[in-house]
């Protein structure tokens, strides 16, 4: 019941602006390369968890995790994360997400240069997830939320909550997150916005005599339009248009486990950055990756825009002892 007040409460707050949008992120390599989100990926990567605490597991016990990514022009994110199991079904991590938006100047209202500044956003999180059955897992995360902008400053709490569901006999899985629920304690003036919260879910699927894997997963289920302006004119989607945005696509291809080769597409992204002489690769993504004895790499990118293309690489490392 509890699930259900929350969506229907935020159908009635859409309109107005958000803070903290660098939440909305691709935070792993692998959710890059296969659209930019995923909720049910099924994969020893602790960076996934960002996207869906109940990926979180006893599987990734004593493993850090590295994520860098030039996002657009001099738009730079880092994150962090360790990972131990405290007992036989609960898990906890540990990790940190930084973001630079770069250096900007400061100019009075003659427009002459009297300075620089830097803009900037932390987040700390703090994970557990719970094996609920053998199928089951339920995660939260805790954020703390801090910006800088100049002499400004904001200070924010939030939470995800989700579920996955993984039956390894059907190649199935499947995953469900509440995330950004939370408020703004500190504005940056006297004005207080709201976090981008969203409702996500999606499904990943391997096929069952081909080493391939289809993943979708549905964002911004808390709302159904999304405002477009065709020059000065606010355009109406269509019915397909509208659904299109709310979905992103996936496909990896994962011949060994030591080796994966992943592509995306996001509708959303492609229509948000479409231009009128054309922007065909706008939205799709690409990666890689590989593992090698305790290490694991990954790189994938990104095309949002003819002149805006981002880069990530994602390493992670497996601390404990190596069974012979």
């Amino acid at each position: 019941m509890l699930l259900f007040t929350l969506v229907a409460g935020s159908l009635h707050a859409q309109e107005g602006e958000e803070v903290f949008t660098f939440l909305r992120f691709p935070s792993s390599s692998r959710a890059n390369a296969l659209g930019g989100h995923t909720v049910s990926l099924i994969e020893t990567d602790p960076s996934l968890i960002f996207h869906n605490p109940a990926l979180l597991g006893g599987e990734m016990d004593q493993m850090v995790n590295l994520n860098y990514m030039n996002y657009i022009a001099d738009i730079n994110v880092a994150s962090v994360l360790y990972v131990k199991a405290i007992a036989e079904r609960s898990t906890i991590a540990l990790g940190a997400h930084y973001i630079n938006y770069g250096q900007f100047d400061e100019t009075s209202v003659g427009n002459e240069l009297i300075g620089r500044f830097s803009a900037n956003d932390i987040c700390l999180n703090g994970f557990y997830a719970y094996d609920l059955t053998d199928f089951l897992r339920g995660g939260v995360t805790l954020k703390f939320l801090y910006s800088s902008l100049e002499k400004y400053t904001s200070i924010g709490l939030g939470v995800d909550v989700g579920l996955s569901y993984y039956n390894p006999d059907k190649g199935f899985s499947a995953g469900f997150t509440l995330k950004n629920m939370g408020a703004q304690l500190k504005a940056y003036n006297e004005d207080r916005l709201r976090l981008p919260w969203d409702v996500q879910i999606g499904f990943t699927k391997k096929m069952n005599h081909a080493p391939f894997r289809l993943s979708v997963t549905g964002m911004y289920l808390n709302k159904w339009k999304f405002s477009s302006v065709d020059g000065v004119n606010k355009v109406e989607d269509s019915f397909v248009k509208t659904l299109s945005k709310h979905l992103v696509f996936g496909v990896d291809f994962i011949p060994t486990q030591n080796f994966w080769l992943g592509v995306g597409f996001n509708p959303k992204a492609n229509a948000d950055m479409k231009l009128q002489n054309g922007n065909k690769l706008g939205g799709f993504s690409m990666g890689a990756g590989v593992k090698v004895n305790r290490f694991d790499v990954g790189v994938s990118v990104a095309r949002y825009h003819p002149s805006a293309t981002s880069l990530m690489l994602s390493f992670s490392m497996f601390l404990g002892d190596i069974a012979p």
